[in-house]
């Protein structure tokens, strides 16, 4: 039997991004794409589960060149996002999600050994509590990306708008980390506020929550409370912010303390945001950062 560190879940997905003023693109894309890359190039033994279509598996390969062992099930279609940014304004955008891929059973999950779980999901079309309780009885450790729940997509125009979710004390208590950022804090708290947001979820039944925002990162763990500010030079990463942010903090809460994890998580993804794309450097790059950013 196979053993790895991390083991990500998720669909993989093609992102069609239209633009108001400038040519728009469409590239393979999803939380588990950075997420995984990033676990893998830091040094951890990493596996992916997904779910597409068999004419799309060259969407796999980026992973399988950083040594991420893809796990599929083969599918009708393969997930398609659909953002059209109507405005010169880029967080002014509509979402549609076009195709999806369908729900994770526990059957589409290998007969492997994992010290993690995570889940990360693009909509509410992947995981169901079936699923996830089904994961949960099996022994394994899991975490969850609250994104995937939040984001909702309408059963029949397809557009994804963003919602509370009745069943999110049942999804966090199954949890031993969540993550989210302040806007989903905000929709399924009441509150924007990060300290108080977290508390709140930790009251669910999770010991260690991760919120991001702007300004940088923040852990709730077992009650206390850690924030490590982002370094980053410029923007023109930001897309899959959240996703580098938390797989490189589980990464290294593996074998390290919740500080120490913060703070790397810190760096490498301010270091990510100053260049396009996933994550493409290595565990010395960003302890590099750490020491410029003057955290060790």
């Amino acid at each position: 039997m196979k053993s790895y560190d991390i083991t990500f879940v998720g669909h993989m997905c093609y992102d069609e991004v239209t633009y108001y003023n400038k040519e728009g693109y469409t590239a393979p894309g999803s939380a588990v794409l950075c997420g995984a890359a990033v676990a893998a190039r830091v040094g951890k033994k990493v596996a992916l589960v997904t779910r597409l279509a068999k004419k799309d598996e060259k969407i796999l390969d980026a992973l399988k060149e950083v040594g991420v062992d893809c796990y599929v099930t083969y599918t009708d279609e393969t997930s398609w996002m659909y953002v059209g940014h109507p405005s010169d304004n880029v967080e002014d955008r509509d979402m549609i999600l076009k195709h999806t891929a369908g729900p994770f059973e526990i059957s589409d999950f290998p007969e492997i050994e994992t010290k993690a779980v995570h889940l990360a999901g693009i909509s509410d079309t992947e995981f169901t509590l079936e699923f996830m309780q089904g994961l949960k009885d099996k022994g394994f450790n899991l975490s969850v990306d609250l994104q995937s729940f939040v984001r909702q997509a309408h059963p029949e125009t397809k557009e994804v708008s963003y919602g509370d979710d009745d069943r999110k004390k049942e999804i966090v208590a199954l949890m031993s980390k969540v993550k989210l950022d302040v806007t989903e804090a905000n929709i399924l708290t009441g509150t924007p506020d990060l300290v108080e947001a977290s508390k709140i979820i930790a009251e669910w039944g999770c010991p260690e929550v991760l919120l991001t925002k702007t300004e940088g990162v923040q852990a709730n763990v077992d009650g206390k409370m850690l924030w490590e500010q982002f370094s980053n030079k410029s923007v023109i990463g930001r897309t899959g912010r959240g996703d580098t942010t938390f797989a490189a903090y589980l990464s290294q809460r593996l074998d390290k303390e919740p500080e120490y994890a913060l703070k790397y998580a810190a760096s490498l993804v301010s270091l990510k945001m100053e260049k396009v794309g996933p994550y493409s450097g290595n565990h010395q790059d960003a302890l590099d950062r750490m020491k410029a950013d003057g955290r060790i």
